[in-house]
């Protein structure tokens, strides 16, 4: 078996082992999130002609806990091994930066995924199943996880404490995701903050991965798609990099 096949399937046992908290608990968030939002505001609010709000968030809150837990994975993994120091024992394998990073990466993926995939099949009781494009929902699903599962290893990387990466969580990555389009339209925003929605990267993640669910979006989805590459070769250079020069892990 491959090194970094044996450090992929060590990464994914570690959050199934804890699968209640690192997969059921997600589900049962944006569960709760559907339901309050759903019964405040499916009556006073519709986005799209002929798609009720209930529908509208469905896809939002998938994208959202995505995203969320992709980052959370790989973040909380390069963290905890760190602080624990049992990081060294990995880094002491003949194992590549390039290895390191594929393993982190795709494990972080497959647990946001398995948490959207749950969100999606629990919230589709609320708002329906049916996909109009789902090679859109694919791209954006797995191209927002990989994004998010890089912010994630950066993050880790960065982070000496569970502190640091619990500011750079709630303060970057919480605020990001929130504000991104998940609960509205940015439509029935003021235009000063139509604007400032367009400066966030996760909104395109979010737009375009909601084009999949209706064919109808705020943006062409293709130009969401160009923003969410392009995001993405720059941060996984970035990590890439920073792994290849062992930056806070082999000094």
């Amino acid at each position: 078996m491959s090194g970094w096949v044996t450090l992929f399937l060590k990464e994914v046992k570690r959050f199934w082992r804890v699968s209640f908290q690192t997969v059921a608990a997600p589900v049962l968030t944006a569960c709760l999130y559907m339901l309050i939002f759903s019964h405040v505001l499916s009556e006073r609010v519709q986005v799209y002609q002929g798609v009720t709000y209930t529908a509208f968030l469905m896809p939002g809150l998938v994208m959202m806990s995505v995203l969320q837990n992709a980052f959370a994975n790989s973040s909380s993994s390069l963290i905890q091994s760190k602080i624990m120091g049992n990081l060294v024992f990995i880094l002491l394998t003949p194992l590549s930066h390039r290895h390191f990073f594929f393993a982190y990466v795709l494990s972080a993926m497959l647990r946001g995924i398995m948490v959207g995939v749950g969100v999606w099949l629990a919230t589709g009781w609320f708002g329906g199943w049916a996909l109009q494009a789902p090679l859109w929902v694919l791209a954006f699903g797995a191209g927002g996880a990989a994004l998010l599962a890089c912010l994630g290893v950066l993050a880790g990387l960065w982070a000496d404490k569970f502190d640091q990466l619990a500011g750079f969580q709630n303060f970057v990555i919480m605020p990001m995701t929130f504000l991104s389009g998940v609960f509205y339209s940015i439509h029935s925003l003021p235009a000063f903050w139509q604007g400032m929605s367009h400066l966030n990267p996760f909104f395109y993640l979010i737009d375009g991965f909601r084009y999949g669910f209706f064919a109808r979006s705020d943006v062409s989805p293709w130009f969401s798609l160009v923003v969410l590459l392009v995001a993405l070769l720059v941060v996984g250079t970035l990590t890439m990099r920073l792994l290849g020069r062992g930056y806070k892990i082999r000094n």
